[in-house]
């Protein structure tokens, strides 16, 4: 978000004051207001939930006080690892049962809430549930009274695993309503498509997993971003980058526009003999109105021996104002062959192909005296 500097104070100065600061990386105002009301419903219905199924009174405490830390990570940042479903629930409930053993064996509150802490992020680490909130649930079990000594080593399981199950079944199902990606699933790196040993063409140039790993060991610190992520990440920061340096040149000035597309009543025959007299691996496909509906190809027309409609398959689309280098991505990715340029009523205004974005890139390229003679 960016923030009016008046010409008297200077942008250093200025940042002093932000409202925000720091934050989190990604986090625009919907993703906290989101964030906000996810938790509302979801304390308040583990509270709900939880007195339901035994009771409320003094002998057992509705929800304890690491739900709304726990909250937090799983609202605010989901896709942290740290707020995956089994650091939650694994997270608290194994933190909890190592402040009970503390507890237990240490009769000094002191000592035994710096054993039970210290307990308890060693078992989330080899567990694999690293979990912040369990370093309070380990200190509510030690230092809880005698509600928390008289459940005993019962207590990490009620109340803790209770609230902790119910607060992420509540979680997943608002963020699937909400259209978020929880739990939070790296999308597979790219594979080579032909079924070759070959790095897939888009990962061949510049940085590789390998240098993630070396660059992680070399500033020897720990972040709280799946490693894969972070590879993404890297990777869309080199892409912006370029978008930024060439921006200039947009779909609609290396489009071709007299499209060749076909009708979605037509036979597969009819699409078969446009794709080869044309010489081209895409064909749109579109309704009576003249609106994209999907894309054919030969792979698609083989598998089909009825309409068009049987062989249809979703098209990658993007709009004529869009920065021709952001196909980069979906044009090297190995199974797509053009990219449909269409209007806001999804009306086919032109077409992109793998040719098209190399003869642009090709013209970007640095001229130099000594360059390669093209090849014959």
């Amino acid at each position: 978000m960016q923030y009016p500097v008046s010409p008297k104070v200077g942008p250093s100065r200025f940042r002093r004051f932000r409202l925000f600061s720091p934050i989190l990386a990604g986090a625009t105002l919907r993703e906290r207001l989101i964030g906000c009301l996810g938790a509302l419903l979801a304390i308040g219905l583990t509270g709900v939930i939880s007195g339901y199924l035994f009771g409320q009174g003094p002998h057992l405490p509705l929800i304890v006080a690491p739900m709304g830390a726990s909250a937090v990570l799983l609202f605010a940042v989901p896709a942290s690892p740290l707020a995956q479903p089994w650091s939650i629930i694994g997270g608290n409930t194994i933190s909890a049962l190592m402040g009970i053993i503390a507890a237990y064996f240490i009769r000094d509150p002191i000592i035994a809430t710096g054993v039970g802490v210290s307990l308890a992020i060693g078992a989330m680490s080899f567990t694999r549930c690293l979990h912040p909130p369990g370093g309070a649930a380990a200190l509510t079990a030690v230092l809880g009274g005698p509600v928390v000594a008289g459940w005993g080593f019962l207590f990490p399981f009620v109340p803790v695993a209770l609230n902790s199950c119910i607060l992420v079944g509540l979680g997943l199902l608002f963020h699937k309503l909400s259209k978020r990606n929880y739990p939070h699933v790296v999308p597979k790196p790219a594979e080579n498509t032909h079924q070759t040993v070959d790095l897939p063409s888009a990962v061949r140039v510049g940085f590789r997993e390998e240098d993630v790993d070396a660059a992680l060991e070399a500033l020897d610190e720990t972040f709280d971003i799946d490693r894969a992520d972070l590879g993404r990440l890297l990777q869309q920061v080199e892409l912006q980058a370029v978008i930024r340096s060439n921006g200039k040149i947009s779909c609609a000035d290396i489009m071709s526009r007299d499209v060749i597309a076909i009708g979605e009543a037509s036979e597969p025959d009819a699409a078969r003999h446009l794709l080869l007299k044309h010489n081209i691996r895409t064909l749109p496909v579109k309704d009576p109105e003249g609106r994209l509906v999907g894309a054919v190809g030969l792979r698609e027309l083989s598998m089909s021996t009825e309409t068009i409609a049987h062989a249809i398959s979703r098209p990658a689309v993007a709009r004529p104002s869009d920065s021709a280098l952001s196909l980069l991505p979906v044009l090297t990715d190995g199974r797509t062959h053009a990219v449909i340029i269409v209007d806001d009523d999804y009306r086919i205004l032109g077409l992109i192909s793998q040719t098209d974005l190399l003869s642009a890139v090709a013209r970007l390229l640095p001229k130099e005296d000594n360059a390669i003679p093209a090849v014959a």
